[in-house]
């Protein structure tokens, strides 16, 4: 079958070999109230209250959403509006953090007797997709229409991150084990565990671990980006077409990255919700690359700090991978339950921007075979009819018409930019 394209990248992966530490406990922690692709929560706390670790802060009745619980045991200092990486604001508790790190009796294994009980446990897990989108899991667990595949993404195709590399290297079991109680609860027959050919460790361990179950598959990728995107893996596992407007769910497939999966086991056995997140640190003014375990809730800046970053030096801070992460603008932003990478560059390259040459490499990058120079032509013309032609919600925001792009245009900006000028259905 073949593949659909992409771009090779080189990927930097120079702390996959690195073990994962722990970042000592800072002294405070300031933890969003919305740290998912939905609702807000409202904080249940208020200055000066007392607080345990795994504890439940803020939760809202909407339906796309998650509860957020501390990740600290402490004092609560404020009860504040910040504003996140991608200009949202919203409230925030700060916690000053009394170094024990004491467990509330609210943690404890739920009991799971079927689907309703084990989809209401991630939900209270306060689990959000961990490959950096922040969908709400349980509502992914929902599908509207039958499911007979489940496919975890283990594909890691961004540069420089390697935390879901280690949780592959540290924690197999783990993600076995989580990706059987979905296959259980949800009844789904089999599942493929996607991994790019450059982390043949990674291949070999879970290949090992997966041997005595018939219905769990390790299935080998190219190294190309962005094989980890839901359509294109779906495709190249699968072989099935996600279309626009779909939900792979449509098409008889969840997907789940390898970090969730995990997540998902640790929660059921232990009863810990989602309190701390493993974190790529790495760049040019990283003197000391690594993957860290990091609260909830702590700054940029004390991780940085942990590496030896010189953030003197500092001209571009990325919070993920440099393809699809967001530019960070303030050290003292915390780090939430998505964050899966810190990089910290000094030598940036800032190209001038020139004319389209018509050379047509975006049109061969794309994964999904979109024309962004039509659809940025479309744009500045606000021909909504002509961008709703072109397929431009199908768009993944990958980049890669971007990278490849010889005369430095902003094709996948202008591709979010014309998203939004689309009525709403």
């Amino acid at each position: 079958m073949k593949k659909l394209g992409g771009v090779r990248l080189s990927h930097h992966k120079g702390t996959q070999d690195f073990k994962t530490v722990r970042l000592p406990l800072p002294k405070t922690v300031v933890i969003p109230m919305v740290m998912n692709m939905g609702a807000p929560c409202t904080p249940f706390v208020k200055p000066g209250d007392s607080v345990l670790v795994g504890q439940k802060i803020g939760d809202t009745d909407a339906f796309m959403s998650v509860p957020v619980h501390s990740s600290v045991s402490g004092t609560v200092k404020a009860v504040s509006d910040i504003k996140l990486a991608n200009g949202r604001s919203c409230k925030a508790v700060t916690i000053e953090t009394d170094g024990n790190q004491t467990v509330s009796e609210e943690v404890k294994p739920p009991v799971v007797n079927s689907k309703e009980d084990f989809v209401s446990a991630v939900k209270q897990c306060g689990l959000t997709g961990l490959g950096g989108a922040g969908f709400p899991t349980h509502i992914k667990l929902c599908p509207k229409t039958p499911v007979d595949t489940l496919v975890i993404n283990g594909a890691e195709c961004e540069p420089y991150i390697t935390s879901d590399y280690r949780e592959m290297m540290e924690c197999p079991d783990d993600i076995i084990e989580g990706i059987r109680l979905i296959l259980k609860w949800l009844n789904i027959p089999k599942a493929y565990i996607g991994i790019e050919n450059n982390k043949p460790e990674a291949i070999k361990l879970l290949t090992e671990k997966v041997e005595k179950y018939p219905e769990i598959s390790v299935y080998t990728l190219p190294s190309t980006y962005p094989q980890g995107a839901e359509k294109v893996m779906i495709y190249n596992v699968l072989g099935r077409i996600v279309g626009e407007g779909q939900l792979p769910s449509d098409q008889g497939v969840i997907v789940s990255n390898i970090s969730t999966a995990a997540e998902i086991h640790r929660y059921i056995k232990t009863g810990m919700p989602l309190t701390e997140r493993r974190v790529t640190v790495d760049g040019d003014i990283v003197s000391k690359p690594c993957n860290v375990i990091v609260p909830v809730g702590t700054s940029v800046r004390e991780v940085l700090d942990f590496a030896g970053c010189d953030t003197e030096r500092l001209k571009k801070l990325i919070l993920g991978g440099p393809m699809m992460g967001m530019c960070g603008f303030d050290l003292e932003a915390p780090l939430g339950k998505s964050s899966n990478a810190v990089l910290a560059f000094e030598k940036i390259s800032e190209p001038k921007e020139t004319n389209c040459i018509r050379c047509g490499r975006c049109i061969k990058a794309c994964p999904l075979k979109l024309m962004p120079t039509e659809l940025e032509k479309a744009y500045h013309a606000r021909d909504i009819k002509a961008l709703q032609k072109l397929k431009v919600n199908l768009c993944m925001n990958c980049g890669c018409c971007t990278y490849v792009c010889p005369a430095s245009r902003k094709l996948a900006e202008i591709n979010q930019l014309a998203k939004a000028l689309l009525p709403r259905t």
